[in-house]
């Protein structure tokens, strides 16, 4: 067949068309130019199984629109090729071929061999060829075959295993996101380099290192100042009085009345101490109802005359409903009334002194009351009134800013006196004692005078035995002021009793040494198969009472008598001297040297005694604590540090005795199952036999450790019952003969100090080491 061009006059025969576009694709494809008619389908199918690849190997994301058609114009250059060589008698397969693209860049595209599955083997004409068929059949099976393979091998081909380990990656990456405010999974220096946080040693170790070391520093010179520089923000008033609901009467021989503000406050005072044992005694309520009556308008004067008719039992239950409401609030109220709290301490609860951020003990002013005072207190009940910023005097720097008092209020006074530590000051009007706002014990200044308290105690060790052998030639005197001077200083020095003051009328009856009565003591020349005893029996400071039988000196014991003789029992004892005349003397035999520090030299040498014979190398650390408080204690009782028993010592004893019973019982559970262990061993050994005995043996030691450590602390708490440990602890032992005794016997200084006691002793701490020595 012939065709015929009728513009050129040009034939050409269709073979010959075809031979010469067969050598044209031929030449065009190897310059990869070549465009196949009907090729596209098959570039369409090639393009979207590279697309499918690329994004399982997480490249898709990063290809730009440019680079992708040109991936598309290098997949079909190699389809051509495909083509070409399908229709070639000797065909081979195609290896991999790196396609350049326009810019010059390279970029690895796999084409796919003949053999592979999803490869079209094509004629001339773009159709399967029967050859083509049965390739694609017999890789259809291979690829099966491999696939059923690989199942079983169970491998992970590469798209997949990247793809996993890009998902695996990411999401550690989240996970690692979640978890950065758990401080536990990062490493110290992983945190330090982040700044996402700090764990708490670090904190606690910043803590350290921005406290004041101020005993580090030189001291000043002794010229009686305190501080070089102070500046506070001045105390905390209490809320102002907030009325009572309409619907909370009072009622007065039956009948509600309306009280005015100020007795209504003074109701409320009473009324919520409805269930304490203090509004029972005659006492106390004598000295509420008198000064209630003086805040009272007139008519109320007139319409109430006796306290018995008053009826406070709604006030009280209105105030009892708001504790419970307090009790029962939501995690989130609290926490929201606990920052209120916070804010405030942050405002006045820290100062400036001389230069450096100090913690201040008590910045809030204490709000109205009735007063209880301790024991038989004769002014209890009478009202503790409002404290105004007119009663308060202010003591700072001049340099520093002024204290603001609350609006319409003004300062008492502003003074600037760097030779006392406190930073305010008011008057009560109960006692008439002056109140004052100090530093917390942790303070520079506390610190300071607590470390100068040891340090004289300390040195009277130098001294103490030429004072004793001055007293006890005292004894002997003709004059009785000497000889009472002398057996009082006995007293002070033996039995750790206090001096005592000259007390007003109106106080608690209490006494100390030189304010003894003849009353107070007894005298046996023989009790108890003893010699020569004094029996005391007094009320000491805070209305203790003081029960002791001593055995004393015969000289001692017949000065006494001469002391009662015609007397009166509510005389004086010791009627020829006084404190102050003591403390004189005292001071002309030591410099600083008073009857309290008689009192601290005693109490920390019994203290150090008690301590070297009580503990030993080999103890365990819970025993060391029982022995370091049986040490505690003896001081305890000799400083008359009493206590009244807990309310809930007796339920606790109880529930630690179930317990111990309950360890008794799990040790016989356990010996008995160490006995079969054993018994099997012996019948039938073998290593795992012998490993069950090790395992059960250990069982036992364990249960019977802590078996030991309840018995050892019912043992402390019975012996401590009626005991307080603490007072002589912060006051009258020197702390750095308890840091000393932790370092040498590996006692933690938390088992003995807490933490706010660690604060307080921070300097003692710090400077002592296990060689310490009173």
């Amino acid at each position: 067949m012939r065709v015929e061009d009728s513009g050129k006059g040009l034939k050409r025969t269709a073979d010959q068309e075809r031979e010469t576009e067969r050598k044209k694709k031929k030449k065009s494809h190897l310059n990869g130019t070549t465009e196949v008619n009907g090729g596209s389908n098959d570039m369409e199918s090639i393009l979207q199984s590279q697309k499918s690849r690329d994004k399982d190997n997480g490249k898709t994301k990063n290809k730009d629109i440019k680079s992708e058609k040109e991936s598309m114009k290098s997949e079909k250059d190699g389809s051509c090729k495909k083509i070409r060589d399908a229709s070639v008698k000797n065909s081979r397969p195609i290896k991999e071929e790196r396609a350049n693209d326009s810019s010059g860049a390279e970029e690895n595209i796999p084409i796919k061999e003949e053999n592979e599955p999803g490869n079209k083997v094509l004629d001339r004409d773009n159709h399967h060829t029967s050859t083509g068929k049965k390739q694609h059949k017999d890789h259809k099976r291979a690829t099966k075959k491999d696939r059923k393979d690989k199942k079983k091998e169970k491998p992970v081909n590469g798209a997949r295993q990247e793809k996993t380990e890009a998902h695996n990656k990411k999401r550690k990456h989240h996970e690692a996101d979640d978890e950065e405010p758990k401080k536990k999974r990062m490493s110290k220096g992983e945190e330090n380099k982040g700044g996402k946080g700090k764990n708490k040693k670090e904190e606690k170790n910043e803590q350290e290192k921005s406290k004041w070391k101020w005993w580090e520093e030189s001291k000043n010179s002794n010229d009686g100042q305190k501080w070089k520089t102070l500046e506070h923000r001045g105390p905390l008033f209490p809320p102002e009085y907030e009325p009572l609901p309409n619907n909370v009467p009072f009622y007065y021989g039956g009948e509600p009345l309306k009280l005015s503000l100020g007795a209504e406050e003074v109701a409320t005072f009473y009324a919520k101490m409805l269930e304490h044992e203090y509004t029972t005694k005659e006492a106390f309520q004598k000295n509420f109802f008198t000064d209630w009556k003086e805040v009272m308008t007139k008519d109320e004067r007139h319409t109430i005359k006796k306290l018995a008719k008053c009826d406070f039992s709604e006030i009280h239950k209105y105030f009892v409903n708001k504790s419970e409401e307090k009790k029962n609030m939501t995690k989130q109220e609290k926490q929201a009334l606990k920052e209120e709290a916070n804010k405030l301490t942050e405002e006045y609860g820290y100062c400036l002194l001389d230069g450096h951020r100090e913690k201040i003990g008590n910045f809030r002013v204490e709000p109205p009351g009735l007063f209880r005072g301790r024991g038989e207190h004769p002014k209890m009940g009478k009202l503790k009134k409002r404290v105004q910023p007119e009663d308060v005097i202010i003591n700072c720097s001049k340099d520093s800013k002024i204290p603001v008092p609350p609006p319409g209020h003004k300062w008492k006074r502003v003074q600037h006196d760097n030779t006392v530590t406190w930073l305010t000051s008011w008057v009560e009007n109960v006692q008439n004692h002056t109140k004052y706002v100090m530093l917390n014990p942790s303070s520079k200044l506390k610190g300071e005078k607590d470390w100068q308290k040891y340090e004289v105690a300390r040195s009277l060790k130098l001294k103490v035995d030429s004072i004793r052998r001055q007293y006890q030639q005292d004894w002997s005197s003709r004059e009785m002021k000497t000889r009472q001077r002398g057996v009082a200083l006995y007293f002070i020095d033996k039995l750790a009793l206090r001096a005592g003051n000259e007390k007003e009328d109106d106080t608690a009856d209490t006494v100390g040494c030189c304010s003894l009565r003849v009353e107070h003591i007894s005298l046996h020349e023989s009790l108890d198969g003893q010699e020569w005893v004094v029996e005391f029996d007094f009320l000491g400071k805070d209305s203790i009472r003081y029960y002791n039988k001593v055995p004393v000196e015969k000289k001692v014991f017949k000065s006494l008598k001469i002391f009662m003789e015609n007397k009166d029992p509510e005389d004086d004892l010791f009627d020829r001297i006084t404190t102050t005349y003591l403390n004189k003397k005292l001071n002309e035999c030591m410099a600083g040297l008073t009857a309290k520090v008689f009192r601290t030299f005693n109490a920390s040498t019994t203290l150090q005694d008690q301590l070297s014979q009580l503990t030993k190398e080999d103890m365990t650390v819970e025993e060391k604590i029982l022995s370091y408080n049986r040490a505690n204690r003896a001081v305890a009782i000799l400083c008359n540090h009493q206590r009244a028993a807990p309310k809930t010592f007796e339920k606790s004893m109880q529930l630690l005795q179930e317990k111990i019973q309950k360890k008794k019982a799990q040790i016989e559970e356990a010996k008995k199952e160490l006995k079969k262990a054993k018994k099997a061993h012996k019948e039938h050994p073998s290593d795992r036999s012998k490993k069950l005995v090790e395992q059960r043996e250990k069982a036992v030691r364990r249960l019977e450790e802590q078996l030991k450590k309840l018995e050892l602390q019912e043992t402390d708490r019975e012996e401590n019952k009626v005991i307080a440990l603490g007072t002589s602890k912060l006051n009258y032992l020197d702390p750095r003969i308890s840091v000393a005794w932790c370092k040498k016997y590996n006692v933690p200084i938390e088992k003995i100090y807490n933490k706010t006691q660690r604060e307080k002793f921070a300097w003692a701490i710090d400077m002592t080491d296990e060689d310490f020595q009173f």
